[in-house]
């Protein structure tokens, strides 16, 4: 990961991060041999620089953490989940822009 406003989720973590946070949070449910995943990365990290203050950003790398890629029905990779006040609220499978996920966010800001 190349930001340092992305956090590595674990299912240890999850809750206190995810689930408990203030803010929105946008969270990548991705695995290292994943072409899309590693296509999409660069974008979440931006997202994470702009949208600092506004949401938290996580990734979950489903290989080390499938119990939590289960809990919330992730059945394809890359899955962008936003949560907001503990709750799965939105979600977009697969490849998308930056304008996409930013139009996303918005929805829940």
């Amino acid at each position: 990961m190349a930001s340092d406003k992305v956090l590595t989720l674990t299912k240890d973590s999850f809750k206190a991060d995810v689930l408990n946070a203030n803010e929105p949070t946008l969270v990548d449910f991705w695995a290292p041999w994943c072409s899309p995943c590693r296509m999409i990365a660069p974008v979440v990290d931006e997202i994470a620089v702009e949208y600092t203050g506004k949401i938290k950003v996580g990734k979950v790398n489903v290989d080390e953490n499938r119990e939590v890629a289960i809990e919330f029905g992730v059945m394809s990779i890359p899955t962008l989940i936003v949560f907001k006040g503990g709750q799965a609220v939105d979600r977009i499978v697969g490849f998308k822009s930056k304008n996409d996920l930013k139009a996303l966010l918005d929805k829940h800001l």
